[in-house]
């Protein structure tokens, strides 16, 4: 064999690669897609004026519209998450082929993306329930954001001040890691596939959670927070300085949330 010839299964590999990211980009794309054409929320409902978000006006919830709700979070989250995930995700589907090589099972990557996505599922319909209790005690609109300026403000500051604890940068470190994820965690078969994706998402779960619950601060079904908390999250795991990124975050977190929480206290700053 000479310098510039590749043997079968490097070809393999390159052929894997390429189809794993074409694939996982695609699917990112359509959450993206679904999001950005109302994800099946009634029209009626997306475009409601401000004054009818103000008001807080809305119908009650019905078991399909329950439905829905978990269905756009879940989406929101595959949109948000995948794209900081897609390292971990594409690492995975490499070594699992690379083990096929020593005689084992080859596994695709969708399993372990599956497990992964299963946490954002159970994620996302605590997120309705949660959603769906704050709508029938009037302290989320119909336009999907807290009508509580002071809820919203401690959200903001509780988010800021998770940001510093020692667990969520433990989760951090996890994700922006996904080497030695797979040499500690690494989980032979189907089964082990899907258990090493559950895994993973708990940590970006742990990771995320709060930032997730900005949300409903900004408004769910916001778009320039949907997009700036998915860019933050993007640069917070995979840029060299994510850390730091973290850390600044967490100013701006609390800082604001007492701004807000100031103003509705009726202190001057």
């Amino acid at each position: 064999m000479t310098g510039d010839e590749s043997s079968p299964l490097e070809v393999i590999l390159r052929r894997d690669r390429v189809i794993g990211l074409v694939a996982l980009l695609l699917f990112i794309a359509c959450a993206w897609w679904y999001l950005l054409h109302g994800a099946g929320m009634p029209a009626d409902l997306m475009s409601m004026s401000r004054v009818d978000m103000d008001m807080g006006a809305a119908g009650p919830w019905t078991a399909g519209y329950a439905w829905i709700v978990f269905i756009m979070w879940w989406v929101m989250m595959i949109a948000m998450m995948l794209p900081s995930a897609a390292p971990m995700i594409l690492l995975y589907g490499l070594v699992s082929r690379h083990q096929e090589k020593r005689g084992a099972t080859a596994v695709g990557s969708g399993i372990f993306l599956l497990g992964y996505l299963t946490v954002w599922g159970a994620f996302s319909l605590l997120a309705t329930t949660l959603q769906w209790q704050l709508h029938s005690v009037a302290l989320m609109s119909s336009m999907m954001a807290l009508t509580n300026a002071a809820l919203g403000g401690l959200i903001l500051v509780a988010a800021g001040l998770y940001q510093l604890t020692p667990f969520r940068d433990a989760c951090l470190q996890h994700c922006r890691g996904p080497m030695e994820f797979v040499s500690r965690h690494w989980m032979p078969g189907a089964a082990g596939a899907w258990k090493m994706g559950i895994r993973h998402g708990i940590h970006c779960l742990g990771c995320c959670w709060m930032l997730m619950a900005l949300l409903f601060y900004g408004g769910v079904m916001n778009l320039y927070w949907i997009i700036g908390l998915t860019a933050y999250i993007f640069l917070e795991k995979l840029i060299p300085r994510g850390m730091l990124v973290s850390r600044l975050a967490s100013v701006v977190l609390i800082v604001w949330g007492a701004l807000v929480l100031a103003g509705t206290a009726g202190i001057g700053v």
